[in-house]
């Protein structure tokens, strides 16, 4: 039996005639999944801004931190782009705003997080990419699936370490510790990374409900075989609950479905990257 999922969807343009070709057509779906009774995670679809906060602390403080990440990201909705002055102001109002919760005695609260902008740089456009934690960025084009994100995570250390392999990793005792995240005890530094928008590019943003669920081969043919944004996030979404729904499971794809002539096309360089550690 099909697992019903609420999806929410948008497509939109920016309005700044040197790009306004660009069509962005978006969705975006979260479910509690089949273990927990309070859905931790919030998702924002406002562009130029997507975002997926994943909440920690207990039912009664994991979702409200992950609402208020949401929230400090809700000025930037409705912009003609955004840019990367104003997407770490958001961060630093989302680390202010969840270190404010009052835990009365409780483990203290916090979120991971990942977002994708529309930002303009030298008059094309681009993704950029922040997250804090273990929620991930995907981008998908001609049947390849590129991870973008690197998980802030115990399991991540090791693996680069060199002490454990992928397949290990899935299974390790310490899978879900993270090393950062936004709130008062967690280092919320976020990582950046820009990537450039490209005719028929697909992004995935999720959070780790569905990668401790599904394997990237089988997103890859979830994305490939998904006719629309709204079609791959039901589908990915119930492939998560379906596999066990261990955790929740909230899911953002945009789908590129234009960006202007053939010569408004990226080439094979782009600015370099941004990244903070």
């Amino acid at each position: 039996m099909g697992t019903l999922v609420d999806v929410t969807t948008a497509r939109w343009s920016p309005s700044d005639p040197a790009t306004a070709a660009t069509v962005l057509s978006s969705a975006g779906g979260t479910h509690v999944g089949m273990v927990r009774r309070v859905n931790e995670d919030s998702l924002l679809i406002g562009p130029p801004v997507f975002v997926i906060a994943d909440g920690m602390g207990g039912h009664a403080l994991g979702d409200i931190a992950s609402a208020l990440v949401i929230e400090a990201f809700e000025p930037l909705r409705g912009l003609d782009s955004a840019t990367p002055a104003e997407i770490e102001r958001a961060l630093a109002r989302s680390r202010v705003m969840v270190a404010a919760i009052d835990a009365e005695g409780l483990a203290e609260p916090g979120a991971t997080m990942v977002s994708a902008s529309y930002v303009v740089e030298s008059g094309r456009g681009y993704w950029l990419i922040a997250h804090v934690g273990d929620s991930r960025a995907y981008a998908w084009r001609s049947g390849a699936l590129e991870q973008i994100t690197r998980d802030h995570s115990v399991v991540q250390e090791l693996i680069d370490a060199g002490q454990i392999d992928v397949e290990q990793a899935a299974t390790h005792p310490e899978r879900h510790v993270i090393t950062r995240a936004i709130g008062p005890a967690g280092n919320a530094q976020a990582d950046y990374s820009l990537v450039p928008l490209e005719r028929r590019q697909r992004l995935l943003l999720c959070s780790d409900g569905l990668t401790s669920e599904v394997s990237d081969r089988a997103i890859s043919s979830i994305l490939g075989n998904a006719d629309s944004a709204e079609g791959a996030v039901a589908a990915l979404v119930e492939a998560a609950v379906n596999m066990g729904g261990r955790d929740n499971v909230t899911v953002i794809v945009i789908d590129v479905v234009d960006v202007g002539p053939p010569e408004a096309e990226h080439e094979d360089t782009v600015p370099t990257q941004r990244k903070t550690s």
